[in-house]
């Protein structure tokens, strides 16, 4: 008897923390470090600062109100059939296309999710570096990567600097910081996030923080923290205690625009009128759903952000690495092409690994052979 009540209460125990688990990858609600609560004295002084948690411009709501538990039971057992890829999806192996060597120009190579290394006028750029098996707060539970990394973190080149968008799990992993802690490299952060870098390794004088259309030179290219509509949080407790973000980088010819997670807002159009036009625009398509509109567009609305910042070229990112959303794998990107076929939207959507120059790409939709 005493054996079945064990086991009994040892599965009531794993589906809570299944429960909990879930509830906080959703949320973004995952393990943050209690010595990042103190704000700086930056932080107090932004206008998205309010009464100790930073804000978006209007109001934003993380899920639908109302619905959570609708939200938990959907996460789990709903959605469409094909969330996970049932094959091995294509990837082009990086290591094989980078031998050191800088163009002058505009390159990148989309190595999964969110996560973009980008040449541009002789400097390298790694956005949301991302190598971990799973966006999560623990090893051995959370949304799994469909696909290895098509570049391992030892042969990425090196690098004039590291851009983060924001503190989720799916955009800031802390075994790829630890790893490239010891470069000499700049990270290049929101508000908040550089205490939880310096807890990883990162040397304060590497770290600089920004706010919302804070701006730095790096030999001739200008970064640019520009806004975002999302949130933030890694731990029960700190929710909305760092700033969200998009990026741009502007060189003396090439320009790009990086979205981050963000829902639909005003500010693409004043992006747009500020830096634009763009070469490329990084813009994120997956993960959307009416459960959570406020904070993620979907495909049709990257085609509106990508043409209210004035983009040539879009590169759809935030989609076929890891299941954070009901539709299917493939969903996104195909809905992104059927939106384009009715704007002036040039989508670039490269295989995973794929070194890409912008002006000499054809696509090949690769993800309908796999349907």
């Amino acid at each position: 008897m005493r054996f079945y009540l064990k086991k009994i209460l040892k599965v009531i125990g794993i589906v809570f923390i299944i429960i909990i688990s879930i509830s906080l990858i959703i949320t973004g609600h995952q393990y943050y470090s209690a010595n990042s609560y103190s704000p700086s004295t930056k932080m107090i002084n932004s206008k998205n600062f309010v009464d100790g948690k930073f804000v978006n411009s209007i109001p934003t709501n993380v899920g639908a109100p109302g619905r959570f538990c609708e939200m938990v039971f959907k996460y789990l057992a709903g959605g469409q059939k094909d969330r996970k890829p049932s094959i091995q999806l294509p990837i082009v192996s990086s290591d094989k296309n980078l031998n050191g060597t800088l163009t002058g120009s505009l390159q990148f190579i989309w190595l999964g999710h969110s996560s973009v290394l980008l040449e541009l006028e002789g400097k390298r750029f790694l956005f949301d570096p991302v190598f971990s098996e799973r966006a999560s707060f623990v090893k051995w539970y959370g949304p799994k990567r469909f696909h290895p990394v098509p570049l391992s973190i030892d042969a990425i080149p090196s690098l004039d600097a590291i851009i983060i968008s924001h503190d989720h799990y799916d955009h800031l992993d802390k075994s790829a910081i630890k790893n490239l802690s010891n470069r000499k490299v700049h990270f290049y952060v929101p508000l908040g996030i550089g205490r939880l870098l310096e807890e990883w390794g990162v040397q304060e004088s590497n770290i600089i923080e920004f706010d919302w259309w804070d701006e730095i030179n790096v030999s001739n290219i200008k970064i640019i923290s520009t806004p975002a509509r999302h949130f933030s949080g890694r731990g029960l407790f700190d929710t909305n205690k760092t700033l969200w973000c998009s990026w741009v980088l502007k060189g003396k010819h090439k320009s790009v625009y990086f979205s981050g997670d963000t829902g639909i807002m005003s500010e693409f159009k004043e992006i747009g009128d500020k830096y634009g036009p763009f070469d490329v625009t990084f813009i994120k398509i997956g993960a959307y759903d009416e459960l959570w509109p406020d904070i993620h567009i979907n495909p049709e609305q990257a085609i509106e952000a990508h043409e209210r910042v004035r983009g040539n070229a879009l590169v759809p990112i935030h989609w076929a690495t890891f299941d954070l959303g009901l539709h299917s794998w493939y969903e996104p990107a195909e809905r992104l092409v059927n939106a384009a076929n009715s704007s002036k939207a040039n989508i670039i959507a490269p295989k995973i690994g794929e070194l890409v120059d912008p002006t000499q790409y054809h696509n090949s939709y690769w993800w309908r052979e796999l349907k």
